[in-house]
This record gives structure tokens, sequence and C-alpha cells, in this order.
């Protein structure tokens, strides 16, 4: 059942989204803050110091990454390797950690994040499709 949300959501993603030229893939290092987050109820959005956790992604020109987040007080780090996937509609970010770990954003239990790129500037999770949080990150130069 939750695959068929995931690939749902792919399918409207590529029909419905806008793709953004000005985006330049190419240009590392590229800094991804949590500025947003939403849960399944209504008015539940939180921006700032009153999310639950604070986190970054810096993709490297090597085509690696790490993922930071802050939470209670305790840092965690994990890394991997990433890719852009592109149709003439949408770009996706599709993240690959090196190893399981508590901090990876998905609706399945594998080690692969992917999140929609909806401007130069904004991605969205796809976790929020199976009742996970609602992920909005800004880029940051």
């Amino acid at each position: 059942m939750k695959k068929s949300f995931l690939i749902l959501f792919t399918l409207c993603a590529v029909f419905s989204c806008s793709k953004d030229n000005s985006f330049n893939i190419d240009k590392y290092p590229q800094k991804w803050t949590l500025v947003k987050m939403t849960g399944q109820i209504p008015n539940s959005e939180r921006t700032g110091e009153n999310m639950g956790w604070q986190e970054y992604y810096l993709l490297k020109s090597d085509g690696t990454f790490i993922k930071h987040r802050e939470r209670d007080g305790i840092n965690y780090d994990v890394s991997g390797n990433f890719k852009f996937l592109s149709t003439t509609s949408v770009t996706l970010l599709e993240l690959t950690h090196e190893t399981e770990n508590a901090i990876i954003g998905n609706c399945y239990s594998h080690q692969t994040e992917q999140l929609s790129l909806k401007s130069a500037n904004k991605l969205v999770g796809t976790w929020q499709m199976c009742d996970g949080p609602g992920l909005e990150y800004e880029r940051k130069e």
C-alpha cells in the first residue's frame, strides 16, 4: 500500500510540476537547510527553532553528501552518494546512505531518500506520502 502511494506521488510530480531551468545542478557545494515541517494534522506547520529538529544536507562536487541533524542537543552525521534524476517536468534528488541509520526519511526500511526539486532554492521530501512529516528545505549559498 505504501509503495502505491509513493508511485502515485512520483507520477503526480512528473506530470504536474514545472521544471525551473534556472537551477544549476553543477554548482557545488550545495547546502540545503530544513526550514519547515508539517504534519498530517491541519495547522501543524513548524518553522525555525519550533521544529522537532534542525537539519541540513551538504552536497559535494564528487557526488557525496553529508546529512546533519541536531535533535535534543544530540548531533547526528551520516553520509553517502547522491544523484539528480531529471525528466522534462521534474527533478528529484536521490540520496543513498552508506549505512542504515535513524535519520533516513523515507517510506521504507532501505537506505535511499528522494526529495523533489520545486524551484532553484526549494526541495520537498517525499516522506509525507506515507504519514511521515512534510519536510521543506531551502538552498543556502
